[in-house]
């Protein structure tokens, strides 16, 4: 299971966000592109990033410095924010984006996601973020009428790169109700699974890694605040895995 670490950006900042609030976010003074630098040099194989601003804007945007990580990381960049058509899909992939994550626009206009993924195979990531059962749009403040299980559903025909999957009840409060949706979402998927928002600590990794359809975790905050180093979260997730008993 891969251990990818999130590099999230706003007004040139990284940033992490509390419950989804642009208007309240947790600045990291540290520089983006070097922290960038660093998980690659710490052994991650990928990294993911998050424009806030272009979620939150249609013209401000972090292009600049998304750019300069995308050339000068080392190692592949998943990108999320503001992916609503297909010519901004098209120019980050022509600018080097490993995959590019749609949000909003899989609810809102699953029809985008099916021509981008059949134009650029294996590189465009589906984000499925859930609360109270429903899929959320528009930046975890629309809930919309749909189910998890039957959204990911309408995908399962596309050549997907993965499904991004945000439990919201769990980034607000510690939910054990999250692995459990995880588990059935990956059962259910055609593609990888990638979790996001459940990695606290290092014996979240333990238990994510053995879920079956799991590729990866995304694990952000806890990077920058320190309760997780990135060397120890990548030697758990790769240690051999232990014999399980049975589900019954």
């Amino acid at each position: 299971m891969m251990i990818i670490p999130a590099i999230e950006l706003q007004n040139g900042r990284c940033v992490s966000l509390h419950r989804g609030r642009l208007d309240e976010p947790q600045i990291w003074h540290v520089d983006p592109v070097e922290r960038a630098r660093e998980f690659a040099a710490a052994g991650a194989e990928w990294l993911h990033v998050t424009d806030f601003d272009a979620v939150a804007h249609s013209t401000k945007t972090n292009e600049d410095i998304v750019l300069d990580i995308i050339r000068h990381a080392g190692i592949p960049v998943q990108l999320g924010g503001g992916m609503n058509s297909m010519e901004k899909i098209s120019h980050w992939i022509d600018a080097g984006a490993g995959r590019v994550v749609v949000a909003s626009a899989a609810v809102t206009n699953p029809d985008l996601v099916k021509r981008a993924a059949h134009a650029y195979p294996d590189q465009i990531v589906v984000a499925v973020d859930v609360f109270k059962g429903k899929v959320m749009s528009g930046g975890w403040k629309e809930t919309s009428a749909y189910d998890p299980d039957d959204f990911i559903g309408w995908f399962k025909d596309d050549p997907l790169a993965s499904i991004l999957v945000t439990d919201i009840d769990a980034d607000i409060a510690d939910s054990d109700a999250s692995l459990a949706l995880i588990t059935r979402l990956a059962e259910l998927s055609q593609s990888p699974v990638i979790a996001r928002g459940t990695i606290r600590g290092l014996d979240d990794i333990s238990r994510i890694k053995y879920v079956p359809g799991i590729s990866g975790t995304i694990v952000g905050r806890s990077l920058f605040d320190r309760t997780v180093s990135l060397e120890e979260a990548l030697a758990v997730a790769g240690a051999a895995r232990g014999v399980t008993a049975p589900f019954v």
